[in-house]
């Protein structure tokens, strides 16, 4: 038997979070693999998920957490090889035993997710946690990490490879993991925080400078002073207007948030007068090769030291208050949660 948070609709819309106690593998939803989940995290999308808010779960009962990290129990796949390195997930081989991973696919939002000590999902879902990180530490990395990663690889996609990256919502998860990845690539980063108190964690982790958010969130010209490379934004609304506004002749604006909201009231400008190409990232329906490219590089570019100090861990019943905090602006970094403790 196992627990796990649930998320409730009932038939007037009104949503609830219960944590239950005394499951069976007949709970769980239909797949090949079945998995002790050790770890998942909290991200922005799980604390609308938690708080109820509307459009991340879809049906009227599911277990929430868009990442999970653990081991397979049970796999009706099964032979010699679950390398990450293989070329597709869906002909990959389960092991009891093997470490894997699940990020996006719609865990969390249309499939049960990660909060829970227990999860069965289809095998091409799963990844391999490379052999050189813990699967705490891949939690820690978690879909936060995985989205920032896909912005560098775009980035880099796009042949800028130095110069000025301004970097929104810097004091969040993945703006965080994506100061440090910029910073240790050799780019000059420019945080953008609301938070005063987080300048010297910001600069721990490699920002050059640092700017108050304040100074993109409201409306501003279509075309301004231009002073970035690139930029990775979770931000959305006026602030991803104004860097789009900022980014020099030929730069690239990596867009993967809407924490300001999900509006662009922008101009065709920064695209027809200056180059400016803005690239969507979507790390959940992201193809198997990116993916495993992705985890590979976080294996070797993510300082393991530095991914420690920017991480909180807490048990599965406290997963809703952190999601009320990390709504309100609260969290820094990234938040694990050891769904067996």
């Amino acid at each position: 038997m196992f627990r796990a948070l649930r998320v409730v609709r009932d038939d007037a819309g009104v949503t609830s979070v219960k944590l239950e106690t005394g499951l069976t593998d007949d709970d769980l939803m239909p797949g090949e693999v079945t998995i002790d989940v050790e770890y998942s995290s909290i991200n922005f999308k799980d604390g609308l998920a938690l708080t109820g808010r509307p459009g991340v779960i879809k049906p009227q009962r599911l277990i929430p957490g868009i990442d999970l990290f653990g081991t397979v129990a049970e796999s009706s796949v099964s032979s010699s090889s679950s390398s990450l390195s293989s070329s597709s997930s869906s002909s990959s081989q389960w092991q009891p035993g093997d470490r894997v991973l699940v990020n996006g696919w719609g865990i969390g939002e249309t499939h049960d997710g990660g909060l829970s000590e227990r999860a069965r999902v289809p095998a091409e879902w799963l990844t391999a946690v490379p052999a050189s990180i813990t699967s705490s530490r891949a939690a820690a990395i978690g879909t936060a990490g995985f989205t920032a990663m896909l912005g560098v690889l775009a980035i880099q996609r796009h042949g800028v490879l130095e110069g000025d990256v301004l970097v929104t919502g810097a004091s969040g998860g993945v703006g965080s993991i994506a100061v440090a990845l910029l910073a240790r690539a050799g780019y000059r980063v420019t945080a953008s925080t609301g938070r005063i108190a987080e300048h010297d964690y910001l600069r721990s982790l490699g920002a050059a400078e640092i700017i108050d958010r304040a100074t993109l969130s409201e409306p501003g010209k279509p075309l301004q002073s231009q002073h970035w490379v690139a930029v990775i934004d979770s931000v959305g609304s006026h602030t991803l207007a104004n860097a789009l506004a900022q980014t020099n002749y030929g730069g690239i604006v990596a867009a993967c948030g809407l924490a300001q909201g999900a509006d662009l009231p922008t101009t065709v400008m920064p695209f027809i007068l200056r180059g400016v190409t803005l690239a969507g990232i979507n790390s959940v329906f992201c193809p198997t090769p990116l993916r495993h490219q992705a985890w590979s590089r976080l294996a070797t570019d993510l300082d393991p030291a530095l991914l420690d100090s920017l991480t909180t861990t807490i048990g599965l019943a406290d997963a809703v208050d952190v999601a009320e905090a990390i709504l309100a602006g609260k969290v820094r970094g990234r938040t694990v949660v050891a769904v067996t403790r």
